[in-house]
C-alpha cells in the first residue's frame, strides 16, 4: 500500500497564466511531483526489504534517497499552495496586517528589517541556487524568527527543526520552458502569485504547534 500521494492541484494548469504557463503547470505536477511520491513509495519497500534480510549495507543509500525524494514531495505539496491566481486579485502584493494575515507582516519586519529587504533576499538566494533547488523562508523555532533557506536539490543548507512557510522551486523544470536560462526572471515573477494568505496560516501553524527544542533550564 502506498504512503504517500500525489495531492491534487488547488486551482486548473491555467490559473497562473501568465507567470508560469499550464504546459509547465501540468509536467510539474502530473510528472515530476509525481515521480518524487512513487520515489518515496519505492524506497520506503526497499528499506523495509533491507531490514527484513538485514541488508545494512544499502542502508546509505536508501536513507540518501528517501530524503531526496521525500523533500521533493513535501517542497512542492507546499509549493502548490503558496501560489494563488494572479487574475482574480489573490495572489501577489505585498502582506499586510489589513489583510487578515495576523503576525505575519510584523514578523517579517522584525526578522528582515523589512518586506523589501525580505523579498529581495529571499529573490536572490532563490535564483543563485547553484543548479537545482529552492528558496525558502523558514520558521526557525528556538529563536521564533523567520529565516531565509537555500536547498540545493531537496537537502541541505538548512537549520534542523526549521518549518518552510514558503517555497520558490528554481528547478529547471518549474521555468525553462517558459523563462529558458533567466531563473532570476522567473522568480522575480512568482513575487506576482504568492498566496500570503496561505503563507500566513502556515506561519501561525509553526508558531502554535512547533515544540521547544532545547529544555528549559531546571526542567
Amino acid at each position: 500500500m502506498a504512503i504517500y500521494t500525489l495531492p491534487e492541484l488547488p486551482y486548473d494548469y491555467a490559473a497562473l497564466e501568465p507567470v508560469i504557463n499550464p504546459q509547465i503547470i501540468e509536467l510539474h505536477h502530473d510528472k515530476h511531483h509525481a515521480a518524487y511520491v512513487a520515489g518515496a513509495n519505492t524506497t520506503l519497500e526497499q528499506l523495509e526489504e533491507a531490514r527484513d534480510k538485514e541488508n545494512w549495507g544499502a542502508l546509505n543509500g536508501l536513507e540518501k534517497n528517501l530524503a531526496f525524494h521525500l523533500s521533493g514531495h513535501i517542497l512542492h505539496s507546499i509549493y502548490w499552495h503558496n501560489m494563488a491566481s494572479p487574475k482574480t486579485g489573490e495572489g501577489g502584493g505585498v502582506p499586510d496586517e489589513k489583510d487578515g494575515l495576523g503576525d505575519l507582516p510584523a514578523a517579517i519586519t522584525e526578522s528582515f528589517g523589512s518586506f523589501a529587504a525580505f523579498k529581495k533576499q529571499l529573490t536572490f538566494a532563490s535564483s543563485a541556487t547553484q543548479g537545482s533547488g529552492w528558496g525558502v523562508l523558514a520558521y526557525e523555532p528556538i529563536s521564533g524568527r523567520l529565516i531565509v533557506e537555500q536547498v540545493y536539490d531537496h537537502q541541505g543548507n538548512v537549520g534542523q527543526a526549521s518549518v518552510p512557510i514558503l517555497v520558490f522551486d528554481a528547478w529547471e523544470h518549474a521555468f525553462y520552458l517558459q523563462y529558458k536560462n533567466q531563473k532570476v526572471d522567473f522568480i522575480e515573477a512568482m513575487w506576482n502569485v504568492v498566496n500570503w494568505q496561505d503563507v500566513a496560516r502556515r506561519y501561525a501553524d509553526a508558531k502554535a504547534n512547533t515544540p521547544l527544542l532545547i529544555p528549559v533550564r531546571g526542567a
